[in-house]
């Protein structure tokens, strides 16, 4: 919108924040992308995939040279607007950039927020990426099938987690595969979690049935066997993964998350160009282009005024979607 062990994703984002940037042939003085003092903000808690991606572009950034010593620090609330908010009011702040995506959008919705992604200044549009269906490796469920037949018979016996806020992705993911299923939507018990770094425990330890977030958060657990991997949510199988797609198995479901980088109002050209170039470099960067393969994110990338279009887009989609559900 990568989820590691806790103890595992605690060391590793401490590593990203922390850890000097590695010798490189790249100067962002060349590139005039050096920032000096530039923060990255997460609105959501350490482990979920706003984070993975601003410590990965951070490091990244980094070890290509680009700009240095950036700082990224988690704001978590409220879906990601809490993080919004405080954006907002740091009115031309060009060393201040938010990582987000579609579950913020659909945070303002559902929180009925005072500030929206259209008072932000949109820089950049970085990837896409499918959700999971994931239970526990003692979870009972083996098969799509087996869960979503249980799923039928007691929606509301079976909560399902997600990692974010009611009109973002983990939550329109199961409730479109809900309405697939032939359960209505409002019968389904849909569990919030700030974040898929919160959800994970409530996963590991069976206090949901079943939960939804992006591939790239639950890669580690899922390939370590911690997590069952029941399906996938986007139109064809993730690389290296051994599950279906929800349409394979036989529910009409297609559904991706994306993320991106916005920043705050009233920022001068000079620092919207330059913040802009530096997620352009980084974008081009071997050790970006790494970063995607390795998290399995598909390269999305869109920059300045496409971006903002698609960020209006993306609103009324979520509105949209949330009155066809008839949520």
């Amino acid at each position: 919108m990568r989820l590691r062990a806790p103890l595992a994703l605690a060391g590793a984002a401490v590593l990203v924040l922390v850890g000097p940037p590695l010798l490189t042939t790249g100067s962002g003085s060349e590139t005039g992308t050096q920032i000096p003092g530039l923060r990255f903000m997460v609105p959501n808690t350490p482990g979920g995939g706003y984070d993975i991606t601003a410590r990965t572009a951070a490091k990244n950034a980094e070890d290509a040279g680009l700009t240095h010593n950036i700082e990224v620090f988690n704001l978590p609330g409220a879906g990601g607007t809490v993080g919004l908010t405080r954006l907002v009011s740091e009115h031309g702040n060009g060393k201040l950039a938010m990582s987000m995506g579609l579950g913020v959008v659909g945070a303002v919705r559902s929180n009925d927020a005072p500030s929206t992604l259209a008072d932000t200044t949109p820089i950049a549009r970085l990837t896409e990426e499918q959700d999971v269906v994931v239970v526990a490796k003692d979870s009972p469920y083996k098969t799509i099938d087996d869960l979503i037949g249980a799923w039928k018979e007691k929606p509301g016996k079976l909560p399902v987690g997600g990692g974010s806020s009611p009109g973002g992705p983990d939550h329109l993911a199961p409730m479109l595969m809900a309405r697939a299923a032939g359960i209505a939507p409002k019968d389904v018990n849909y569990i919030p979690f700030d974040g898929g770094g919160e959800l994970l425990a409530s996963i590991l330890g069976n206090k949901v049935a079943f939960g939804v977030s992006g591939v790239g958060e639950y890669l580690d657990q899922i390939k370590a066997g911690e997590l069952r991997l029941l399906a996938v949510t986007g139109p064809e199988r993730v690389d290296g993964l051994d599950a279906p797609t929800l349409q394979e198995a036989g529910y009409d479901v297609n559904f991706t998350n994306w993320r991106g980088i916005v920043a705050p109002p009233g920022l001068s050209d000079s620092e919207r160009e330059k913040l802009t170039r530096l997620i352009e470099e980084l974008h081009d960067s071997p050790e970006w282009q790494k970063s995607m393969k390795q998290n399995g994110w598909d390269d999305a990338f869109l920059t300045g005024d496409k971006f903002g279009e698609f960020l209006d887009a993306e609103d009324n989609r979520v509105v949209s979607v949330l009155k066809e559900l008839g949520l």
